[in-house]
């Protein structure tokens, strides 16, 4: 039973393009899939108890992706909320994003801005985009931050506590894993400090194929493994 086990849980999302490839489709119809599937693995997550579920959508290296892609990706928000919001909020799901918001257009950032003060009211498991994100910058980002409250006398020294507050995921729980799809075995500039002791499982499935069954399995297999922290149990 893993109810309530795992309190956040990150996935990179990959293998959309690749997918509808093999399918015979363009890239862009592997990544219309892979909305859907966000919404079935949100709602599992949320009956499984995990309060954190943080979603690799758009990394800070996919702009180098064809302009066409890209802008296709860009829209998919309007779709998801679009179509799945009000389930969202039936489910007490509250939405919020990490990574630069300002380096995407107007408005898809309004649409993400309309859904995160929307299901702000919510309680229950907060479904994280990593949108325009990159873990690289995120550290730097904190630097620069704590730099500044240094410099104005709010802090004296910096330690791995007080450096977490400074990042964009401070007010949420330790990661506990990562799972990424599709069989690549790369971090891919994701959650890079937050992954220090977290466990990671790459899975061969890719996205458009993750349901939730196959998630379920995959966090049943990270259950299993003995974290230990740096430490030694039993001697």
């Amino acid at each position: 039973m893993i109810k309530n086990q795992f309190k956040h849980v990150a996935i990179i999302m990959d293998g959309n393009g690749r997918w509808a490839k093999s399918h015979h489709h363009r890239r862009t119809f592997g990544h219309k899939r892979g909305v859907e599937v966000v919404r079935e693995i949100a709602i599992r997550a949320n009956d499984l108890g995990i309060q954190v579920l943080t979603l690799y959508a758009f990394s800070t290296e996919n702009w180098k992706r064809p302009l066409e892609e890209v802008n296709y990706l860009m829209k998919l928000p309007f779709y998801f909320f679009e179509k799945y919001l009000a389930e969202l909020m039936e489910k007490n799901i509250r939405i919020q994003m990490i990574g630069e918001m300002d380096g995407i257009p107007e408005d898809t950032a309004r649409v993400f801005k309309k859904a995160i003060e929307k299901t702000s009211v919510n309680t229950g498991m907060i479904l994280c985009f990593a949108m325009n994100y990159g873990a690289q910058a995120e550290i730097v980002r904190g630097v620069n931050r704590a730099i500044v409250d240094a410099k104005a006398g709010k802090i004296d020294h910096v330690d791995t506590t007080t450096f977490q507050n400074y990042l964009y995921t401070k007010d949420y729980p330790p990661l506990d894993c990562m799972i990424r799809t599709s069989g690549e075995m790369r971090i891919s500039n994701f959650l890079l400090y937050q992954l220090a002791y977290a466990e990671l499982l790459f899975v061969d499935v890719p996205w458009p194929e993750f349901t939730p069954d196959v998630f379920e399995a995959a966090l049943q297999q990270l259950s299993h493994r003995d974290r230990r922290f740096g430490g030694i149990k039993n001697g």
